[in-house]
């Protein structure tokens, strides 16, 4: 089991990056977009560096949603391996069976 002080952090920069996202994209777009002036676009790279770190969504970090375990991680289904292979053995996961041959 992960620390929880990692795990709530880690809820936390999701929560940021959901609120910000509408505002983050809005600068980044206009940070990057060659027909405004540069002044223009310098200042819209000066409020996104002024917008919260953790509201970036590169900092968010692939945890198991069972375990909080950072390392080892399936995308589908959101778990880390082992979590995985325990409930894949216990009949929990659907159509997944040991592999044999």
């Amino acid at each position: 089991m992960a620390k929880k002080s990692s795990i709530e952090r880690n809820k936390k920069r999701t929560r940021l990056a959901k609120k910000y996202a509408t505002k983050r994209a809005a600068l980044k777009a206009d940070a990057s977009d060659k027909s405004l002036s540069p002044e223009d676009r310098f200042a819209a790279n000066v409020k996104m560096a002024q917008l919260p770190r953790n509201s970036s969504v590169v900092r968010q970090r692939l945890r198991c949603e069972l375990t909080g375990r950072p390392r080892g991680n399936y995308r589908k289904f959101k778990l880390s391996r082992i979590a995985l292979r325990l409930l894949a053995l216990s009949g929990q996961i659907p159509g997944m069976v040991k592999s044999s041959w």
